[in-house]
Order: structure tokens, then sequence, then C-alpha cells
């Protein structure tokens, strides 16, 4: 008994030794975040070469579930305040930043890696060392960048000359925008991109998608998060490779950015698909070629959902001014463009006609109740009856006249498709 006591003790003692401290997972190993995120999935480390990790790249990865990550590079050099870092933190992920580029060769893709205070080991080997960062230790590099930020707007107003001297007949005139199978002319068009929090805001148009019926655009991953909200998109814009089969499918019209010289990357998944789809060869990135197309479609009102806002989230975006199709896109849309947090918020503040008419409809049954319950009679009970069917259709009136002035003269009612 004791000896069998003793086994089990033993056995009980090389299990826990056995648990080591830290994050342990499958190494996903690419210098580019985008191709990293088509295999990284939940409880992996992805291991990557990314100076300054953009806030869209660090969603991404905390959406994939991966449990750490390890850069090669830093991850906020100080050139100017991004986002990324403070994301993969917020989200749980464990960040180590710094290894050099050695770590790539080191750190075999596929492998069980383990991730501890800033070190990488495998099994008991180290073969990585970086700096773990913390909430602190990223404020603190933020607040250092915040000194850049002039020099990183001087830089983008060059790279803004620059591109709109290389695309200005399609910023200025239109030129180089591809036909699309779905009629934008006088319609209001929604256009979804990837952005933080944009499941959410899309979720939050709801009563607005219902009233108008717009045209949605789906740009890139964002296409997804249509379908699986219930939405159907009307226009694919993007790499098919980072976009799921059901929404190329169900789209009229999948568009696929193109370089200058032509080529597209994904078009073969798309027909690997037996899709078809139109290139649209322009250097600026997917979200703002999605706008530039709406608009070039004469398209009525444009609204925009997981567009990043700030001034923090545009430098950040633009990955240090070196994409300036952003700023010169929403000059050219002007005020046709809106941002869909503000049409929520605007439909928050309105009171439905179904609100008010619940609030009549009790009303009357507590009246009808009433008069039951105190034997006033069927005369009483036909009377209020009456009463309540003038109040409904006087508010039904009151209702078709603010919608008219709301909308204007030979405006379509509410509910009716803005075509």
């Amino acid at each position: 008994m004791v000896t069998i006591s003793r086994m089990k003790l033993t056995g009980l003692l090389t299990r826990s030794s056995a648990i080591r401290p830290g994050v342990t997972g499958t190494a996903r190993v690419d210098r580019r975040p985008r191709d990293l995120l088509r295999r990284v999935g939940p409880g992996d480390v992805a291991v990557l070469d990314h100076t300054d990790l953009d806030r869209a790249a660090a969603d991404a990865l905390v959406r994939a579930g991966v449990a750490a990550v390890v850069n090669a590079a830093p991850s906020i050099s100080g050139r100017y305040p991004n986002l990324g870092p403070e994301a993969l933190l917020d989200g749980g992920v464990v960040l180590v930043d710094d290894v050099g580029t050695a770590a790539l060769r080191r750190i075999k893709d596929g492998s069980t890696i383990r991730v501890h205070d800033g070190t990488v080991y495998a099994g008991d080997r180290e073969i990585a060392t970086g700096t773990a960062q913390t909430p602190e230790s990223v404020a603190e590099r933020v607040a250092e960048a915040r000194s850049g930020m002039s020099a990183q707007l001087e830089a983008f107003s060059a790279n803004t000359i620059e591109f709109l001297r290389r695309e200005r007949g399609l910023v200025l005139d239109g030129v180089g925008v591809p036909p699309v199978g779905v009629e934008l002319a006088d319609r209001h068009v929604v256009v979804v991109a990837p952005g933080s929090g944009h499941a959410e805001e899309l979720a939050s148009l709801e009563t607005y998608l219902a009233e108008h019926r717009p045209v949605l655009v789906g740009v890139e991953a964002a296409a997804d998060t249509l379908r699986a909200a219930g939405h159907v998109p009307d226009i694919v814009v993007g790499d098919p490779t980072g976009i799921g089969a059901a929404a190329l499918r169900a789209a009229t019209t999948v568009v696929v950015p193109a370089h200058p010289d032509g080529y597209a990357p994904g078009v073969e998944r798309a027909q690997d698909l037996g899709i078809e789809v139109v290139t649209f060869p322009a250097s600026g990135n997917p979200e703002d070629l999605a706008l530039l197309l709406a608009d070039a479609h004469d398209a009525a009102l444009v609204v925009s959902v997981g567009f990043q806002a700030t001034l923090r989230e545009f430098l950040d975006h633009g990955r240090s001014g070196s994409n300036p199709s952003t700023f010169l896109t929403r000059l050219r849309l002007g005020t046709k463009l809106i941002d869909g947090r503000a049409v929520a918020e605007l439909y928050r503040s309105r009171v439905s006609l179904g609100a008010i008419a619940l609030l009549v409809a009790s009303a009357v049954a507590v009246v009808a109740v009433a008069l039951v319950l105190t034997g006033a009679g069927g005369a009483a009970l036909d009377r209020a009856v009456t009463t309540a069917e003038s109040v409904g259709d006087w508010i039904g009136g009151v209702a078709g006249q603010i919608t008219a002035a709301e909308d204007g003269p030979g405006s379509p009612t509410t509910g009716e498709a803005v075509r």
C-alpha cells in the first residue's frame, strides 16, 4: 500500500513539474501580418516582423483568438502613436517585442513554443528574448510618440501630393472605376469596413437599414460580418483570399483591387469558386476604393461603417502617412459621406410610431377594462372604441405629415426603398 501511494505521489509530482509558467501554443510564423492572419487560430502564438503594429492588424489577431504575439520588430517605435499594441493588450493577448529577425528562423512554424516574461522557449531551451509589453510600457511609449506627430503630418502632406499626382484621374474624374451590376444612382449606400467595432456599429443601424434598404458594400472581412448579421452584401470589395465563400457567392459583384500593373491578388481564389470578378487598378486601400466606387456611380448618400475617425486612428490607419488615399477620398465625397455612428445616434433619438401605437393601445385597454368592471354598459364601451379609432387615425395622419416634412417634396415615404 505504501509503495502504491509513493508511486501515485511520484506521478503527481512529475505532472506538476511539467506545468511551466507563461503561455504555450502553436507557433505561426510569417513576416507579413496579412499572410499570417490566414493561418492563425485560437491559442496560437503569432510570430511576425511588423514595426508599428496598426490597429486593424491587432484587432484581426484578437478576433482570431491568438494567445500571444511575438514581434521581431518594435510594435511601437515612437514615430507616431499607433494603436496596435494597446488593442492587443486590451484583448488579453501577451505581447513580446523586438526579439530580432533571427528569431523568425529559430522559431519553427507549427512547433509548440512557450512565452514567459519576454522570453520564448522551445521545451526548456531559450530561443528568443525581447521586451514583454505591459499597459504601462505601451502608454509611456504612446506619450513619447505624440511628440513626433508633427513630423508624421508633414510626411503625410508630401505623400498626399504624390498620390494626387499619380491618381488624379481617379480622384478628380473617376477614371478607372469599374462598372458594377447594381444600380447605385440616387440611392443610399452603406460601406462596411473591417475596422474596430464595425460589427456593433452595423447592429446599431438596423432601423435605418430596414427603413431605407440601402445598397450594402462589404470591404474584405466585413463582407462576412454582413452575412453573419443576416444581410446580403450587394458588392464585395477586397482580396477574395480573406473573404468567406458564402459572402463572395452571395454578392452581385465582386471587385478586386489591382496593382497599377494590372495584377489583382486573390483572383485565383474567386476563379476556383466559379465567381466572376471585376478588377479596380488603383493604389488606394480597399475601403477608400469602395467609397470612390459609390461616388462615381452617383450614390445619393454614403454611410461609412467601421472606418477610422480620430486623428490618431487616421494616422495609424494610414501607416504613418504612407497611404494618403483616405484623406483625399473624404474630400472627394464631401457632405455625401456620413459616419455610421452619427446615423445610429440620430435614429436612437427618434420615437418610433410603434411605441406611440402601443401607448394608445394600452390606454384604450385600461379604459375598456374600467368600463366593464364598473358596469357602464355596452354603449359607453362602443363610444370608447370609436374614440380610440379616431385617435388612431389622427396619429397616423400626423405621422404621415411628419414623415413627408422630413423627407421633403417628392421623397419616398417611410419604409420605401430609396432608389
